[in-house]
């Protein structure tokens, strides 16, 4: 049951648009550098960044995709002895010596970092990996923090951040639920 709606439309595109100028600060622009998403959500604020980046710079950013299911550490418990539906990962360039930033929408204890992680150097070995995400929720059980964050959302762990963007959901939101 949704408890309140804590980012809409606005804040979301303003929370984005931040996030672009502060990966432009960081990165000194952005030569070698590539936006990867988290599958599903991350893919879709991947490629909102990269238009964002693309509208300050004038310049594009190259966007893959991320499939992290396999590098789960908790697939047996998730998948409930179904098999996983693993779609791929689609990274468009080499990413030897380049830096990835990973984006997803919520950053929470930490797993699903570790896990793209595993699977991005099984990809190949960058120079630097940063970590971009909608929402930090906090919680963490592992030693992971974001190098950009639209927004801190202390909540409990009894509650759910939820994150709807309008290309899988129809609507832009972050809400948290009981």
């Amino acid at each position: 049951m949704e408890k309140a709606v804590v980012m809409d439309e606005q804040a979301i595109r303003r929370a984005l648009t931040r996030i672009a100028h502060e990966i432009l600060e960081k990165n000194k622009g952005i030569e070698n550098c590539i936006l990867v998403g988290i599958r599903t959500r991350g893919i879709f604020l991947a490629k909102r960044l990269a238009e964002r980046i693309k509208q300050i710079e004038g310049e594009e950013i190259p966007v893959g995709d991320l499939d992290i299911t396999l590098y789960r550490d908790d697939l047996s418990i998730k998948t409930e002895s179904k098999d996983p539906e693993v779609r791929g990962s689609d990274i468009p360039i080499d990413i030897t010596n380049k830096t990835v930033i990973l984006v997803d929408d919520v950053l929470y204890t930490g797993r699903t970092v570790r896990s793209a992680l595993d699977a991005i150097m099984d990809i190949g070995r960058p120079s630097q990996i940063q970590m971009a995400v909608l929402v930090d929720r906090g919680h963490r059980e592992l030693p992971i923090r974001a190098d950009f964050i639209g927004k801190n959302i202390p909540s409990a762990s009894s509650e759910r951040i939820v994150v709807t963007l309008e290309e899988v959901d129809d609507i832009d939101k972050v809400a948290i639920h009981e």
